[in-house]
């Protein structure tokens, strides 16, 4: 089965960064059909990532949390925009993973503000940030503003990324050939896909 882990770093309670990343969650699973969808709600280990940056050594709850994110198929990364950016608590977070944790890991990247004015973040913060961890970061990221959350092209985006998250992170099953295996870089450089097969799978060709 494959295993999502949604990490989301609201601050409030009821948060509506929490309440993105469920949506996406649940889209996640939906076009999956049958997912394994964990929460890592990073407000909850704020004190246990303060005191991995001072003393090097992960509470019991972070210690989970980072293993949950290792074995996961596919990532959601959803952070509310501060100073025009991800969160302190966001960024804290994936500070403290070992480097390569997410290397060639499906990742969706999404954020919540007040206003559609900080809807950049995703391509100035997001993508450069999960790009130098070396995941792999689906085309379409979600930003919700305050007002996107009344909408219906929030959720339109939020399939169309949920989706896109899941041709990456589907695993194929025994017998089954329509969901590709996943390819991570290695398997990229020791066996190279041909320039042509790559043209006929853009241009949808069987």
């Amino acid at each position: 089965m494959t295993r999502i882990v949604v990490v989301s770093a609201g601050l409030s309670n009821p948060s509506s960064t929490r309440l993105l990343a469920d949506r996406l969650g649940a889209a996640a699973a939906e076009a999956l059909e049958e997912a394994d969808v964990a929460h890592v709600e990073l407000r909850e280990l704020a004190h246990e990532l303060t005191d991995h940056l001072l003393t090097g050594f992960p509470g019991p709850a972070l210690a989970d949390a980072i293993e949950q994110v290792r074995s996961a198929d596919g990532l959601i990364a959803v952070t509310p925009v501060f100073s025009a950016s991800y969160s302190g608590l966001f960024k804290t977070f994936f500070d403290v993973l070992e480097q390569g944790l997410l290397e060639g890991t499906p990742v969706l990247i999404a954020a919540t503000a007040g206003t559609a004015r900080h809807s950049l973040v995703l391509d100035h913060a997001l993508r450069p940030l999960f790009g130098y961890l070396r995941a792999v970061v689906v085309p379409t990221g979600v930003f919700a503003a305050t007002d996107d959350f009344a909408g219906r092209d929030l959720d339109r985006r939020i399939h169309r990324a949920a989706g896109e998250l899941a041709l990456l992170a589907g695993k194929t099953t025994p017998g089954d050939s329509a969901t590709p295996q996943r390819r991570t870089p290695q398997d990229e450089l020791a066996e190279p896909t041909p320039f042509e097969e790559l043209l006929r799978r853009a241009s949808g060709a069987e």
